[in-house]
Order: structure tokens, then C-alpha cells, then sequence
């Protein structure tokens, strides 16, 4: 048979599957002071038993919106349904009072939200979230319901599960955190599981982990999946049927192939145009005469873990273990590797956010020698952008204000200037001037972390810390505000730490690389030396896990890991490991809590 035959086969048999659920000209509106407003207009579509359904498209296009209708999430008496119908099989969901909503919700439909800080309760461990999630919808015992939990965590590849029950949300980085989310989804098994940017905050290495654990899932119940994401290599290796939106509407729809292939609207090929591809970056521009604006020697990151009656320390965490780079003015380094490896550690150094050992200096002075006066100066020379928009936002101010608050704060400009400084920087990252005066949830996340950037701008630092500061951008506003990043380092000579898990968008913007594993730098070099010629085994499993916006391309191996995993908690100076208690010595972090 050839692959077109096979092809056009696969898509026999899946259109034969019964469809479980189903939008029928969905309209979700907000009440405003001059009437209802369509949020999403008109949506159509049908998903089947064991198909993946992407729907793809710039923030504020109404994905999210979309998904949350059909949770029954929708913020009332604000938003809600103004026309159509959801149905999930025989049952109309659109119809269901709350009460028996909640019965379907987390158990036929699940659904893996995009910002797990908000989505987790902090004031309970992680354990207790996922044992309630999974006693609310089975008549399993707390202690079953605690195997079932940890089973679920060690499926998503989270080291010492046993550990990470006992511990809280703002304990887990914020890879770990969607890991927990995404465990909590697949505990329940659903009919139907809605992932609304599930990899998002997840490195390459993981992502396909978690990706080939949805893809089992399927296989094995059967699970039908809408996929909302806007990494379009994403798209193109789990979904079947693509649908693209816009302004709230559905621009396009299709088989993946065919969506890739021959785009039939501009609005689709702008968006597969955007698509970072590896191979594709420029030639990098070596800088060795300019200033070093950020020197980092032998830093080291550890924080204790005390337990016990007495709250001694008992185990120690190795989060960077003697790290050394320097960063030169108008340069960017960027920091690969996956998640938990120190490189939002290294950020929060350099920026005084943690203690540290070894040097690091920023514009000639030492970041731990400041003065309380100098720290405040620190910051007018580096600014960080962090991963997750909605905890770095106060929700009670306008993100005008926030965005002017630095300028405020260090007595620059007046009123109206600071005002003109904000709208200025709203335009440049993609925003208006009009939504100044909105506050930070009525924004989409995408939206937030531009606003977020935006603020870390505005007094114009000498060295930008960009901690994953695109991951939650659509890939047509991620090329923008890439670009506008690259344009003010170019204008002004801006040193650039940039902190990534896409190895395609770090491949666009470095100028020099370094891979991090296990809290250390494995390799570094320029961005040919590690793109072209990777000569640590760790890189080159990190190339490997990019994903290919070409559904016709095809994984050659599997990186579902037969090892142990790691853990870089140190116990009394000894580990055990593989069953061996052997001694921890300095630049090892291979420690196991015994």
C-alpha cells in the first residue's frame, strides 16, 4: 500500500468513530456597558474517539475561550453562551445546571489549563490536590487514591514522587508545576481531554515525553483530545484535524496534512511563515571587542530542606553547581536545558533574587556586595522577565501603571511622559494604547508576558534576563517581539540572558549557547559550534526532541527514558543509587534522597 493509500485509510477509519463531542454554532459573548460582545462567533466542529483536534491561532483569537465554554468555566454573569450548543455525546453540556456539571468535569472531560500557578490551590501540597481530584470522581480509599497519585506523577517523569506529594505549588519550577497538572488529567482518564497549551512551560526533552504519554493514552482508551496550542511543530506531530481561529471566528479547517501542505487562507500561511525551523538561523555576530556587561565565576546556587521534629537540615539542593559565562554588550547567550536544571536559578542571581557563592558582576560591580542603595541601582542595569505573566502582574493595577511603575519608582519623567513611555511600549510589543487602562486578567496569557516585557523595557537596562519570556507567545507574535528584542540590542547595545526551552527560537537569537544539566554547563560555544557540530550527548538528545512543524516527518527513536531519575537533592554527603550507597563529591549531582 502506498502512504497515500495508508493515509487516505487512516482517515477512513477515523471518520468512522463515533464523534463524542460536538459544537454546533457556539456564540460566547461578554456583557459590556453598550451591550453583548461575541467573544468567539459561530463555532462548528465535531471530535471523535481517538482523534486529536488542534486549534491553533494568535492569543485573543478565542481558543481558550473556546475550551473554557466547554468546561463550563466560563466567568459569569459577564461571559456566557449567548447561542449554539455543546454537546458530549447524548448529553447537551451547554444545558447542565452547575451541580451536574461538576460530575462530567475532570471526569469524561478533563482538561490541562495553560498556568498551573493559578490552577493549583496553594494553600494545599500537591499530593492532597491530586488524591481529592481522584476520590471526587472514583470510590478508591485516600490510601488508593495515593498510589494512583504518585503512579500518575512518576508517569509524567517527575523525580522522587514519593517527595513531590508531600510538597507545595510555589515549591515545583514551573515545568514541574504543569507536570502536576497534566498528571491530574490523566489519573481520571477522560473520554475527552482538553489541553490548552500543555507544554507550554515544558523543555523540549519533556514535552515529547509528555506528548508520546498523551499520544499512549489515546491509543489505550481511546481518549479524544483537543489540542490548543500555537507551537505548530506541536500541532503538526499530535493532530489529525487542524482548526485555525481568528478575532474569534474559524478561519480554516482541514486534515493536518493538507492544512501544512497547501494553506487555502493568508492568514494561515502567516502563521506556518512565523514557525521558528532549526537550520534557519543567521550567522551570528562575535563581539569580542565590546564591554562585558555580565560576569559570572564558579557561581553556585543550594538551598536546604529541613524536616523532621526539630526542622533540622536533612538534605541539601544543588541547583547550580559552579557555573561560569560572561555576557558583552549587544550580545545574547542563551541558557538551554530542561526544566529543574538551574538556568531560572542562574537568572534569579544575577538579578539578587537569591543568594549565591562564587562572582557574579554586572556592569563591573558585584552582585553580592551591594549596598541597599546599589541594589536599587542594580536594577536600572538589569532587568528580568519571567516565565509566568499572571504571578509577575499585580491584579488590582491598570497595566499602565505597571508598565510606567518603574519610571515612578526611579523618579524619571513625569505624569503624562511616563503615560507616553507606556503607550509607546505597548505598540512595540503588539498591544494598543487603548488597553492601557484594562487590568491584567483581561488579557490572555500571551498578552500578559508582552505586557510583562513591555515593563522590563521601559528604563532601557544594559542586561535584559528573558526567562522564557516568548513560551507563551503565538508563533506570528513570539517573531515580533523576538525581533523587537534583537532591534533594541542592536540600538542600544543591550546584553541579552536568554533562558528558553525552544531550541528553534534559541538557535534564531544567540549568539553564543550554553547547555545546563543537572545544575552545570555541559557545553558552550557559539551558536554554529552547538547547532552544527553538538558534541555533548545531552545536546544532541535535545535536537533531537525539537519538534518539526512537518506532519510528514517521522520520530526515527523514542525518548521515554529506561533510567532512574535524577534527583539533585544531596542527603549527609551519600546517595544511593541503583540500591549502592556511594559518596556525593563536589560537581556531581547525581544524588537520590536514600
Amino acid at each position: 500500500m502506498t502512504t497515500e493509500a495508508a493515509l487516505r485509510s487512516e482517515a477512513r477509519l477515523a471518520s468512522e468513530q463515533p464523534v463524542v463531542l460536538s459544537l454546533r454554532d457556539l456564540t460566547v459573548s461578554v456583557r459590556t456597558q453598550s451591550g453583548l460582545v461575541p467573544l468567539i462567533n459561530q463555532i462548528s466542529f465535531d471530535l471523535r474517539r481517538g482523534e486529536t483536534l488542534a486549534i491553533a491561532g494568535e492569543s485573543g483569537s478565542g481558543k481558550s475561550i473556546t475550551s473554557l465554554a466547554i468546561m463550563g468555566l466560563l466567568p459569569p454573569p459577564a461571559v456566557r453562551i449567548t447561542s449554539g450548543a455543546i454537546a458530549l455525546g447524548d448529553q447537551v453540556l451547554s444545558a447542565l445546571p452547575e451541580a451536574e456539571m461538576r460530575l462530567v468535569r475532570g471526569n469524561r472531560v478533563a482538561m490541562i489549563f495553560q498556568e498551573p500557578m493559578t490552577s493549583l490551590n496553594p494553600m494545599m501540597s500537591v499530593g492532597a490536590q491530586l488524591i481529592e481530584a481522584i476520590r471526587a470522581h472514583s470510590s478508591l480509599s485516600r490510601q488508593e487514591a495515593q498510589v494512583e497519585a504518585i503512579a500518575a506523577l512518576t508517569a509524567v517523569r517527575l523525580s522522587d514522587p514519593a517527595r513531590r506529594m508531600r510538597q507545595y505549588p510555589h515549591e515545583l519550577s514551573g515545568g514541574m508545576r504543569q507536570r502536576v497538572m497534566i498528571a491530574m488529567a490523566l489519573a481520571l482518564k477522560p473520554e475527552v481531554l482538553i489541553a490548552d497549551e500543555p507544554t507550554t512551560a515544558l523543555d523540549v526533552t519533556v514535552q515529547r515525553e509528555v506528548l508520546e504519554l498523551l499520544r499512549d493514552l489515546q491509543a489505550e482508551q481511546g481518549t479524544a483530545i483537543l489540542l490548543i496550542t500555537h507551537d505548530m511543530g506541536v500541532v503538526a506531530e499530535m493532530a489529525d484535524r487542524v482548526l485555525i481561529m481568528r478575532s474569534g471566528r474559524v478561519v480554516e479547517t482541514g486534515e493536518v496534512r493538507q492544512i501544512f501542505a497547501t494553506p487555502a487562507q493568508s492568514y494561515t500561511r502567516e502563521l506556518l511563515a512565523a514557525v521558528p525551523r532549526m537550520g534557519q538561523g543567521g550567522v551570528a555576530q562575535p563581539r569580542p571587542d565590546t564591554a562585558i556587561v555580565a560576569d559570572l565565576r564558579e557561581v553556585k546556587v543550594g538551598f536546604d530542606i529541613r524536616g523532621g521534629v526539630l526542622n533540622r537540615v536533612t538534605h541539601r539542593v544543588h541547583a547550580v553547581e559552579g557555573v561560569s559565562f560572561d555576557i558583552r554588550a549587544g550580545e545574547t547567550f542563551s541558557l538551554v536545558g530542561e526544566s529543574g536544571c538551574g538556568k531560572s536559578t542562574i537568572a534569579r542571581a544575577i538579578v539578587g533574587l537569591v543568594p549565591h557563592q562564587g562572582q557574579i558582576s554586572i556592569a563591573g560591580q558585584l552582585v553580592g556586595t551591594m549596598t541597599a542603595a546599589m541594589r536599587r541601582q542594580l536594577s536600572t542595569a538589569a532587568q528580568i522577565v519571567f516565565q509566568d505573566p499572571m504571578s509577575s502582574l499585580d491584579p488590582r493595577m491598570t497595566v499602565g501603571d505597571q508598565i510606567a511603575e518603574p519610571l515612578l519608582i526611579h523618579g524619571d519623567q513625569d505624569a503624562a511622559s511616563r503615560r507616553a513611555r507606556a503607550a509607546e511600549l505597548m505598540q512595540k510589543v503588539g498591544l494598543t494604547a487603548a488597553q492601557l487602562d484594562n487590568y491584567p486578567h483581561e488579557f490572555s496569557g500571551g498578552q500578559r508576558q508582552r505586557i510583562c516585557i513591555a515593563r522590563a523595557l521601559a528604563l532601557t537596562p544594559k542586561l535584559l534576563v528573558a526567562d522564557e519570556s516568548v513560551a507563551a507567545l503565538d508563533v506570528s507574535v513570539q517573531a515580533r517581539v523576538l525581533a523587537l528584542l534583537q532591534d533594541l540590542k542592536q540600538e542600544f547595545g543591550i546584553a541579552m540572558l536568554f533562558i528558553s526551552h525552544d531550541m528553534a527560537v534559541v538557535e534564531n537569537i544567540s549568539d553564543r549557547v550554553g547547555v545546563m544539566h543537572r545544575g552545570q554547563i555541559v557545553e558552550m560555544g557559539s551558536r554554529a559550534q552547538i547547532f552544527a557540530n553538538p558534541q555533548h550527548p545531552y545536546t544532541r538528545r535535545l535536537m533531537d526532541a525539537v519538534p518539526v512543524p512537518d506532519p510528514t516527518h517521522l520520530r526515527s527513536t523514542s525518548l521515554r527514558p529506561t533510567d532512574e531519575i535524577i534527583s539533585p537533592v544531596h542527603r549527609k554527603g551519600t546517595i544511593l543509587a541503583r540500591n549502592t550507597l556511594i559518596e556525593v563529591t563536589p560537581g556531581h549531582l547525581v544524588a537520590v534522597e536514600a
